[in-house]
């Protein structure tokens, strides 16, 4: 990792972490040593950030120069803040890192008279159950909707029967019980739906669908909205 690289990185800790953070908890989140964090807070003093703190009570970033003042309602900041609270309990952990760094960014950017409105929102969420358990390839899959792959999976239906399916992913759909591949099946000529905790294995081929997904989503929601 370079060093620019790793200050950026530093800041994200910083912004997620409660504070103030020791810098052996810095240590231990960067995988460097103590000095180096002693150093690379320097550097980023330097280059404008406002860390409280020093070595023995911990560090906090009170100000961030990366992220301008954004300007937001009330309603907005808890509509926000409850998106991304619910996102974090989804039981995703790629999704539940980004929306708790996205939730400190947010914060880092607002006056403090809306970081408070985050802080102790008067809206909440609960998620009833918790998500089973997948062994699909959730960022690989993600990667090959964005970039129109055609992919092969391995498929444990609810019968516990396994199958070969060669589809075309078009996105992941979160339910509140399960999370859901929406795809076009090669072999049914159709939508179909697979569940992410039945995926036993997912191949990617070298094969592209693109420039299809868009319009195959416009026609999945479309069908969609009729069976309504």
């Amino acid at each position: 990792m370079s060093r620019s690289d790793r200050l950026i990185r530093l800041m994200q800790v910083l912004r997620r972490l409660p504070s103030p953070v020791t810098a052996s908890r810095l240590a231990l989140e960067m995988e460097v040593s103590q000095r180096s964090i002693y150093r690379d807070i320097q550097s980023l003093r330097s280059s404008g950030a406002i860390i409280d703190g020093e070595a023995g009570f911990g560090f906090t970033l009170t100000e961030d120069p990366s992220l301008p003042p954004m300007h937001f309602e009330a309603d907005e900041v808890e509509a926000l803040a409850l998106g991304l609270h619910t996102v974090a309990k989804l039981g995703n952990i790629e999704f539940t890192y980004a929306a708790q760094n996205a939730l400190v960014k947010l914060e880092a950017s607002l006056p403090q008279s809306m970081r408070q409105r985050l802080r102790h929102a008067t809206v909440g969420s609960h998620i009833l159950r918790n998500t089973p358990t997948s062994e699909a390839d959730f960022p690989g899959l993600r990667e090959a909707i964005w970039n129109e792959q055609v992919v092969s999976l391995n498929y444990l239906d609810l019968k516990d029967r396994l199958s070969k399916r060669k589809v075309w992913p078009l996105t992941i759909y979160f339910f509140s019980e399960v999370q859901a591949l929406i795809s076009w099946c090669c072999l049914r000529e159709d939508f179909r739906m697979f569940r992410l905790d039945r995926i036993q294995s997912v191949d990617f081929l070298e094969e592209s669908f693109r420039p299809k997904r868009v319009g195959l989503l416009r026609d999945y929601f479309e069908r969609e909205k009729e069976c309504k």
